[in-house]
């Protein structure tokens, strides 16, 4: 791993370099409306992979500055501080698919989901398979956690109302961006669900319910353009045990260790996303019912 220096070059050139390629999509806009959609839609989904950098630390050691870089609300509805707060509440391991105290569970609680509206169960399963999560996911997820977002802030909870007005200051530059390029706001969101759903081939299996909280983290060992765009988090047990670790030293990593993280995740591994759309497109890899709830919290 190499040393942590003041400044993470790697990380702060690709955050250049997609900020760069979102521009110059948007300012193409009119000329080739669907191709600059489709490379907005790329380049949001890796400035969403470097929020997730941010919010670990990188690339640089000042937390103020590194929120500056990412502070353009090009995700519309997500703000970087509920995302920030709700991914660390996620990264304590005991927790992970607890319909409950995971933010990013995908589970529910097996007495909750019989009581569901039928239509409901209907979409949630069709979101269990790949191509229900690509093509719904973005609904259903954005949808719950909104849900969640509004609860809190009829709460009157301080940390949402703020992360809320920094977002609504952040959604200044996009708007003003999409005015000058001429670009339709429907594109723009279209680009964005583009995004989202390129984000959910990213969460579609990086956990599973497991009796044991070390097992339940995937790798996907996959070195092509996804791991790329997931800035190597694909690599997910080595990212949970090592969070601190940025996204250009994963590989090395997790190549210098392999058997010693295999052994821990109890083989939760597939070789690419290619065997992950082989297996998955059209079958649910699990239930929305979490299989085993309750489990115990600790590592068995």
């Amino acid at each position: 791993m190499s040393a942590k220096s003041s400044v993470e070059w790697p990380t702060l050139g690709m955050m250049l370099t997609t900020y760069a390629v979102f521009g110059i999509a948007m300012s193409q806009w009119t000329a080739a409306p669907w191709v600059c959609t489709i490379i907005m839609g790329i380049a949001i989904a890796q400035f969403s992979s470097l929020q997730h950098e941010v919010l670990h630390g990188h690339p640089f050691r000042s937390v103020w500055l590194n929120e500056i870089m990412v502070f353009p609300a090009l995700m519309l509805v997500i703000p970087y501080r509920r995302f920030k707060e709700t991914h660390l509440a996620h990264h304590r391991d005991p927790n992970l698919t607890d319909p409950y105290d995971d933010p990013e569970s995908n589970y529910l609680d097996p007495e909750v989901w019989p009581r569901l509206p039928r239509i409901l169960q209907v979409l949630l399963r069709l979101n269990n398979c790949l191509a229900g999560r690509l093509v719904l996911g973005p609904v259903i997820g954005t949808f719950i956690f909104l849900r969640c977002e509004v609860s809190g802030l009829f709460a009157g909870c301080r940390n949402i109302w703020g992360a809320w007005g920094l977002n609504m200051l952040g959604l200044v530059p996009v708007i003003w961006a999409i005015q000058a390029a001429q670009m339709s706001f429907w594109a723009y969101l279209g680009a964005v669900y583009l995004a989202f759903s390129l984000l959910r081939l990213r969460t579609f299996l990086e956990h599973r319910a497991h009796i044991q909280h070390r097992a339940r983290t995937v790798i996907v060992e996959d070195r092509g353009p996804l791991a790329l765009l997931f800035l190597n988090n694909n690599l997910h047990v080595v990212h949970h045990m090592h969070p601190q670790v940025p996204w250009y030293d994963l590989p090395a990593l997790y190549a210098a260790r392999k058997d010693h993280f295999l052994r821990r995740n109890d083989g939760y591994v597939y070789r690419n996303y290619a065997q992950v759309f082989r297996e998955y497109l059209w079958r649910a890899k699990d239930p929305v019912a979490h299989p085993i709830w309750p489990v115990n919290k600790s590592d068995l």
